[in-house]
């Protein structure tokens, strides 16, 4: 149905599946609201937009206002303040008061009209002073006022006009033809959907040893459980686990994806399940089911939820192969599928087929995921779920949803963007992104307004700066400045990011030429790292790690998504953007060249700062520098230095 006053283009509303689904929010974000209204003539309109709690009470209305005047683009936001479900409506109505000024404005001085304008005037204020009896004292003077004829007209609109009542139905106005759009929902998650810092290690590695004979000892929970504060200290929220599930042996993968594996290779993670159980079940090499519990324990004494991968697949010995054979895809040959990626093959996976027995697999599904729930776990990264059917994550989010609202899925979906923005509106929390591949300032500032802008009511993105899958070329180096780099940059450019054990290293030996995996990869092998070598050495990052994320939990202009705004620099290797909320506003230049001193003027949008100064006050939040800035500052990055500078983390003296 077409409102009296006529509103269209509403945003954001994420429409998926024949029905609108939640816009994503977490409790403290101020959610933009975008509309196109406009109505016949030359009347003037007005519009609000109103917040609903879950049961349909109103909480919440503020103002829309004009873009730009006469564009018909309303500007509006809502300020969600809790967790839970929340619904949104725009109300458009006639705006007597604004018709009656604009039209004074120009017949008094006209001599137009000019005592009916006054007449038009005081029925105005006497419809309002009659709905709002409490503004008796600001009102009702202005009724005498605009009937006293004694009075010239032209003194009379004056008087009316002031800036205290423009502003009084500015904040309330007196709204005829009313009318009200349909609501849209909104879904405001446990904060950590939005804002988090991610670690992966693999507990087998942390702990272990090598034995005098070369062989090497696997690491456990208890042996990994030392290594918490060090990531606890680097300021991570989130350690990620790759699988603990027993691991499958035939076709077990060797070192470097090996098909002749030895038999003290450990096999992939990702290949689950043998005789001694599957996702149920704990690799007896890392501890007990217990000790996983323990570990989950001390990991939250450090500050620290431990994020599970559910990794919906199964090895040829998982006790779903014989028990559940429906659960996959039978070849003609009367053999078990595998999963391919031609010309790529994994021997030792089975991908689940959906079409054989949905229900059932939705089931054990659900069955898996409260069993870990009641352990502890509180959040889930998702294993290649772009690789199983939408609607089957629709419903399975759907139900854990209910059950658990804190619980958070973030999607491994390194594939197409409909995909991931389908992944997104079926109720995945956050994802993995291209990050890791974009480079350029121009590829940067794409995709990063892309997430911010574009795609943010459904799609919440986190940028990995690496994982075990993905040693991207520009890291292939191993020069420390461009690992500060992207640090820096996935830090600040988006609330959540994440890091791969080994970064903090400067870990870049390729498996071959051209490719973007590890040698001697951890999906393969237990990996023994010198922790402490390193940092007696300071061969590491992790000072700098820990730097940026106290920055990022001291600053909630770095919690959100929604506020980047680019700024223009007459270098392309230097990007700058900031970020803003209410009073935080920080500023941030990063150095994109890890070779070269780089130099530029940046061109500050002060409208988008809200800096009315010619010059303003900033603190560099990375070394504590001062420095007077204007709307065109001069800045020198260089990561050569013995210092090796990369990158501004200003925050603006307000």
């Amino acid at each position: 149905m077409i409102n009296r006053i006529p509103v269209t283009d509403i945003s954001p509303t994420v429409y998926f599946g024949g029905e609108f689904v939640p816009v994503k929010a977490v409790p403290g974000e101020e959610i933009p609201v975008y509309a196109t209204v406009f109505r016949e003539g030359h009347d003037l309109l007005g519009a609000q937009v109103l917040l609903f709690d879950s049961s349909g009470k109103e909480i919440q209305r503020s103002i829309m206002r004009e873009k730009w005047h006469g564009g018909d683009q309303y500007l509006g936001s809502v300020k969600i303040t809790s967790q839970g479900d929340f619904t949104f409506a725009i109300e458009s109505y006639d705006h007597p008061f604004a018709t009656w000024v604009h039209d004074a404005e120009i017949k008094i001085p006209a001599d137009i009209d000019a005592e009916l304008m006054c007449t038009i005037g005081k029925k105005i204020f006497e419809d309002k002073l009659a709905e709002d009896p409490s503004a008796k004292s600001l009102l009702a003077p202005i009724v005498k006022l605009l009937g006293d004829s004694t009075l010239s007209p032209m003194n009379r609109f004056s008087q009316a006009t002031t800036e205290e009542l423009r502003e009084y139905f500015e904040i309330n106005p007196l709204r005829r033809l009313i009318s009200i759009t349909e609501r849209f929902p909104i879904r405001s998650d446990h904060p950590r959907a939005l804002i988090g810092s991610w670690y992966e290690f693999f507990p087998r590695s942390e702990g272990a040893k090598v034995e005098k004979d070369g062989s090497i000892t696997s690491g456990t929970f208890k042996t990994a459980e030392k290594r918490l504060p060090a990531v606890a200290a680097m300021g991570f929220d989130i350690l990620y686990l790759p699988p603990v599930h027993p691991i499958g042996t035939k076709f077990r993968k060797g070192k470097n994806n090996s098909l002749t594996p030895t038999a003290t290779d450990p096999g992939v993670p990702w290949a689950i399940g043998n005789k001694e159980g599957g996702h149920d079940a704990i690799n007896p090499a890392l501890g007990t089911l217990s000790d996983f519990e323990s570990f989950i324990k001390s990991a939250k004494k450090n500050g620290l939820e431990v994020a599970m991968d559910f990794a919906l697949q199964a090895s040829p010995d998982h006790p779903w192969a014989t028990e559940h054979p429906e659960f996959f895809t039978t070849r003609p040959d009367g053999s078990i599928a595998y999963a391919e990626n031609p010309p790529k093959k994994y021997q030792d996976i089975y991908p689940i087929n959906f079409d054989n027995d949905y229900s059932g697999i939705v089931n054990e599904t659900l069955r898996l995921l409260r069993f870990w729930i009641s352990k502890g776990v509180s959040v889930f990264r998702v294993d290649n779920p772009h690789t199983k059917t939408v609607q089957f994550w629709t419903d399975v989010l759907a139900t854990i949803h209910k059950e658990s609202p804190d619980v958070v899925f973030l999607a491994e979906a390194f594939t197409k963007p409909s995909m991931m923005h389908a992944l997104g509106k079926a109720g995945f929390h956050q994802s993995y992104t291209y990050f890791t591949w974009r480079t350029s300032k121009q590829e940067l500032t794409e995709y990063a307004n892309e997430v911010a802008h574009g795609t943010s009511a459904f799609f919440r993105p986190n940028f990995w700066v690496n994982t075990p899958d993905i040693l991207p070329f520009h890291l292939q180096t191993g020069n420390p400045a461009i690992f500060a780099i992207r640090a820096a940059l996935a830090a600040t450019l988006t609330p959540s990011w994440g890091m791969y054990a080994g970064y903090e290293l400067y870990e870049h030996r390729k498996f071959k030429e051209g490719g973007e995996e590890y040698l001697d990869s951890e999906k393969y092998e237990i990996k023994v790292r010198d922790w402490e070598g390193a940092e007696k050495k300071k061969i590491t990052l992790a000072p700098f790690i820990a730097q940026l994320n106290s920055i990022r939990k001291k600053n909630v202009a770095l919690q959100r998504l929604r506020n980047l705004r680019f700024h223009n620099t007459d270098n392309d290797s230097i990007i700058a953007y900031s970020k803003r909320e209410g009073e935080n506003l920080i500023l941030i230049v990063v150095n994109l060249d890890p070779n070269f001193a780089q130099e530029t003027h940046i061109h500050w949008d002060m409208n988008e700062l809200g800096i009315a100064a010619d010059n303003f006050k900033v603190t560099d939040l990375i070394d504590g520098a001062d420095y007077q800035w204007s709307p065109h500052t001069y800045v020198r990055l260089d990561p050569t230095r013995m210092s090796g500078k990369v990158v501004h983390i200003a925050q603006v003296k307000l």
